[in-house]
């Protein structure tokens, strides 16, 4: 730490590139990615999922090879474009798959065929055979084995799914118990009837009230900076009257039961009493330790005023930053879009195997059978590596607005200038940082899929200590998390590799913890305010307008969702406004450690976070606390009405 306390921070002066092996890596790991998914393509697994197959491994639509021992392969079904399952509703939920033969069709039934008379007629009509392959459209009627081989009628109406060949049943109804498997609380098909009539009913509204909740998000990004010292004081009085009044409450509880327990002596209302006595007694020393860490913290807290108050400006100069969000989430859209998509190639890819019903199914064989593990990490290390560079493309731009001491001089897109960095010096410190996150990301998600396997198996303490861990290795996340974006911030200030950066970051944050401290609780439970007021605003909206809606009878959901989606929305866009701000505060404080005011060392700051050290220096003062490390920070200024 000496070492980088000595480094002088040099912002913006020279880029150089950080990390490339760890770049390089990351290159070879998304080149095994794409090698699964050209495996499983070449395989024919793209075939068979978009073309669809049947019981005896024959692709529907084209000419097939014969798989040695299973009857019925090798069929030439050309004509036959459209999968068909004879039981389309029998579900088995614990494989996730249905259970039942499947043929290939020339044409999926369009009405609901209820004797295999009706199924015979279908054949001879239109030409699509709905039994299995060995009957013969004459034989439906006459031949016993058409109760096995052909479908269980009356037979649904179907139509094709768009792109996948499959003909699936038009009724939902025909799904009820997958349903209710998934929606427990929906006991009947008619109330899913009703709750989905109502989505579709007022899906206009649904989307009219997203836009609101996407304009409000916006809308409170530039003005939360004008109403944070009100929403400081919202917070402060909401403590205030909380712990008065829970130990209130506590010790009048506690007189009460004095006076009807002196009238009735028995054990229970003697411990009763004595019960109450230590919950008001353990009130009252929690109140007062609050108190006496409000009244430290106060100072601090006019310092997350002031950050509000500069990334409300931020926002001004840098108006993109506020698309931020879109991007990321269209970037991801896309990449989870690719992930399933191969996840479902992964699914039908392999060797043709005989099961024990005497039906094909394709497996893989020897080591290629643990592609998806890869194909799991990819998930979550590019995820994170998108996420990442979102906060580094983030930080980049903050960073120049802050060591920018005349903002006209600023670069036409800040943003686009800080993507381009990014992209041509610091993709290696993404790479090993979002590669940090998913190693502790792995094995939480093994022992939360451990503890739902064994859930009701295992004992008490095997439970416990299954959540223990999770909870530890889900605070380590966060913690990293942390660190990792001040450590991107570091990197963006000096172009350093991600373990000096990260060292040089922590060191800054231990300086400065109590302040830390301040930003991260008041200034997390501001925004968690901000999310409120949305969610409620755009609720109110959702009820008034569901409200005069008279053509159905259920609103519940599309409120669930218009509120689900609020919420997303605001936490998207205020989880900006939130790395903005702790971007901010490294560049306030690496400021105040190498800067103190005086010619040669102006500060960079912004003139509200001026105005937040000259009261510092001058409460000091008063106080006669001059020395010490906050002294070091706080010396007087030269240069402060120059910015």
């Amino acid at each position: 730490s000496r070492k980088s306390s000595k480094r002088e921070w040099k912002p913006l002066e020279d880029h150089s590139c950080t990390d490339v092996p760890w770049l390089l890596l990351f290159i070879l790991f998304c080149i095994g990615m794409g090698f699964i998914c050209g495996f499983s393509i070449a395989t024919g697994a793209a075939a068979r999922l978009l073309s669809g197959y049947d019981s005896y491994g024959n692709i529907c639509g084209q000419k097939n090879v014969k798989v040695e021992g299973i009857v019925n392969s090798g069929l030439d079904l050309t004509h036959k474009k459209y999968v068909f399952f004879l039981d389309p509703c029998n579900i088995d939920l614990v494989h996730q798959r249905i259970k039942s033969l499947a043929l290939c069709v020339s044409a999926c039934p369009q009405k609901e065929l209820k004797t295999l008379a009706d199924i015979q007629k279908f054949a001879e009509t239109n030409g699509s055979t709905l039994c299995s392959y060995e009957l013969q459209p004459s034989e439906y009627t006459t031949d016993p084995r058409a109760a096995k081989l052909c479908p269980k009628y009356p037979v649904p109406e179907s139509a094709p799914i768009p792109f996948f060949h499959r003909c699936a049943p038009v009724n939902i109804s025909c799904y009820a118990k997958f349903a209710e498997a998934l929606i427990t609380f929906v006991s009947d098909s008619s109330v899913l009837h009703r709750l989905i009539s109502g989505v579709m009913t007022s899906k206009e509204i649904i989307m009219g009230l997203c836009l609101l909740s996407l304009v409000l998000s916006m809308i409170l990004m530039v003005i939360i900076r004008y109403i944070s010292r009100v929403l400081v004081w919202i917070l402060t009085i909401l403590v205030i009257l909380g712990s008065l009044g829970g130990t209130g409450v506590l010790w009048w509880l506690y007189a009460k039961q004095r006076v009807s327990a002196s009238a009735v002596e028995t054990q229970i209302a003697k411990d009763n009493l004595q019960a109450l006595l230590i919950y008001a007694i353990s009130a009252t020393v929690f109140t007062v330790i609050l108190f006496l860490i409000m009244l430290i913290m106060r100072k601090r807290v006019a310092l997350t005023i002031a950050l509000f108050h500069v990334a409300g400006k931020v926002f001004i100069h840098l108006p993109l930053l506020v698309f931020q969000p879109f991007w990321t989430f269209f970037v991801l859209i896309l990449f989870w879009t690719y992930w399933i998509t191969v996840l479902l190639f992964l699914g039908t890819t392999g060797s043709p195997v005989p099961n024990e019903e005497g039906f094909v199914e394709f497996r893989m064989v020897g080591p290629l059978k643990y592609m998806w593990w890869y194909h799991v990490v990819g998930l979550i290390w590019i995820s994170e590596f998108i996420l990442a560079c979102q906060q580094m493309t983030v930080a980049g731009a903050v960073v120049t607005y802050y060591f920018t001491r005349e903002k006209r001089n600023l670069p036409f897109t800040p943003i686009l200038a800080s993507v381009n960095r990014l992209v041509c010096y610091h993709l290696g410190t993404v790479a090993k940082g979002s590669f940090i996150i998913t190693l502790v990301k792995i094995p939480r998600m093994i022992l939360m899929y451990i503890h739902t396997q064994l859930k009701g198996k295992e004992n008490a303490c095997a439970r416990c200590m299954l959540k223990a861990c999770i909870c530890c290795l889900w605070c380590l996340e966060k913690c990293l998390t942390y660190l990792n974006q001040n450590a991107y911030t570091a990197t963006a200030i000096n172009s350093t590799n991600f373990c000096t950066s990260a060292k040089d970051a922590f060191v800054i944050l231990v300086e400065n913890a109590l302040r830390v401290a301040a930003i991260n609780t008041v200034g997390d439970f501001m925004l968690f305010l901000g999310k409120v007021l949305i969610v409620c605003s755009t609720g109110l909206a959702g009820i008034m307008l569901l409200n005069y809606q008279r053509d159905y009878t259920i609103w519940v959901l599309p409120l669930i969702i218009v509120c689900l989606f609020a919420f997303l929305v605001a936490h998207c866009f205020l989880s900006i406004y939130e790395m903005v701000v702790d971007v901010l505060f490294l560049c306030f404080a690496i400021d105040t450690k190498y800067n103190d005011g005086s010619p040669g060392k102006e500060f960079y700051m912004d003139k509200v976070l001026m105005e937040f050290v000259e009261n510092s220096r001058k409460s000091m003062k008063e106080a006669g606390r001059g020395g010490g490390a906050e002294g070091r920070e706080l010396k007087p200024m030269v240069g402060a009405d120059e910015e």
